[in-house]
């Protein structure tokens, strides 16, 4: 295995921008030899097109530039939520201290003024892409970690009340079409707090959900209930590292993020979500999508960029084989047709409506092993049009006679 120095150095995708062909054509050539990839630009314009379109790891930008100069060019790049996270390095002849100043102010993060050696140029790029290195490690680690545990948390939504589950899947569909349309920054904060929306709900009787999501009319009571369930479930996050901003996106559901909230980061995912489930309600009450964000268009409730994101917007729609499986047969992505119990109907063992996961089919498959076990579950295959057999699906399931319908 090579030395961690030898793995890397040179490993990086580099802009330069540079009104100088000849700075350019040096720049280009030192980094290339010592093996980072390089994208060169004469303007900043044709550069911020370039970075929107195929974000580098690093730029180096130079100051005195026609049409719009290096500061206007770093400034825009931190207005981006797709690049604000990228080092700026600022290549220039201005010395002066106020120079230096303006450039870090304008969100670059070194400065190296001209002439200069490579040696200085290779050392600070080579330690900003190291720092990036790690930015991205550390935020690729906590996503699987909160990741982790919201899957965790997500089951058990979906072992309480498999409506709830199927709901908030479709909401964080639709908050995951809204934040890849926009670019938003810290989209996953948004997909969590989507998955996570109805985690207070699962105090409450489906009925009262039901009717509280239908738009049916809730006695006093129940929408007292209904409403609180936002602060139920982030009340249970609140204290989770790194789940702050999470749990006040929940708790903001069902406003439209108008009054301030405790944490300002919240506030986009807040309205996000809160679009999100507003979609979703009337799509639950079979208005056609389309027809949903025209009415949501007319309240004039929601900011407009959002509402243009949706543009094109269908929820997913399955096809579904229904069958009669052995436990052995079963396959993630199954939904069970009807609730799972012991023979003698004394012991429920998953809801109807429970989307499988390899947890619950080990479940189903340790009360197999009990007397009085289910002998064939009732499913919902998901399938794919025109295809005629669940191997043709990717299941690898023979129809046999103990797993044909019957």
């Amino acid at each position: 295995m090579p030395p961690l120095k030898e793995q890397t150095l040179g490993q990086g995708n580099i802009m330069v921008v540079d009104d100088n062909p000849a700075n350019l054509k040096l720049l280009e050539d030192m980094l290339r030899q010592h093996g980072y990839e390089v994208r060169s630009f004469p303007r900043g314009r044709l550069a911020l097109a370039a970075a929107d379109q195929e974000p580098p790891d690093l730029i180096l930008l130079d100051i005195n530039m026609p049409e719009m100069n290096g500061y206007e060019v770093c400034q825009q790049i931190k207005s981006n939520p797709r690049l604000a996270d990228l080092p700026v390095i600022f290549l220039s002849a201005l010395n002066a201290v106020e120079d230096k100043v303006k450039g870090f102010s304008s969100g670059g993060v070194d400065y190296i003024s001209k002439p200069f050696e490579f040696e200085e140029v290779q050392a600070r790029v080579e330690t900003h892409l190291k720092l990036r290195r790690a930015q991205r490690a550390e935020h690729e680690l906590l996503e699987k970690t909160l990741g982790g545990a919201v899957g965790i948390l997500w089951e058990l939504v979906q072992l309480t009340s498999p409506r709830l589950a199927l709901r908030s899947h479709a909401v964080r569909g639709i908050v995951h079409w809204i934040t890849q349309k926009m670019g938003v920054r810290d989209a996953w904060q948004c997909e969590l707090a989507a998955s996570l929306c109805f985690l207070g709900c699962v105090a409450l009787p489906d009925e009262v959900f039901e009717k509280a999501y239908s738009g049916q009319e809730l006695s006093p009571d129940e929408s007292q209930m209904f409403r609180a369930h936002p602060e139920s479930a982030a009340r249970l996050l609140s204290n989770i590292p790194r789940l702050e901003v999470v749990a006040e996106i929940i708790l903001r559901q069902q406003e439209n993020a108008e009054n301030t909230p405790v944490l300002e980061a919240s506030r986009p995912g807040a309205r996000i979500l809160h679009l999100a489930l507003e979609l979703d309600r009337r799509i639950y009450r079979g208005i056609p999508a389309s027809s949903a964000l025209d009415k949501l268009k007319l309240s004039k409730r929601f900011d407009t960029p959002m509402l243009d994101a949706l543009k094109g917007y269908s929820p997913e729609r399955a096809e579904f084989e229904a069958r009669r499986l052995a436990v052995r047969d079963l396959r993630a992505g199954m939904v069970l047709e009807q609730d799972v119990r012991t023979k003698d109907g004394n012991l429920l063992i998953l809801k109807e409506g429970t989307l499988l996961s390899e947890t619950w089919i080990e479940r189903l498959e340790n009360f197999t092993k009990a007397p009085g076990a289910q002998d064939l579950i009732s499913v919902r295959v998901p399938g794919l049009p025109g295809a005629r057999s669940l191997e043709e699906l990717g299941y690898g399931i023979a129809r046999s006679e103990s797993s044909k319908p019957g």
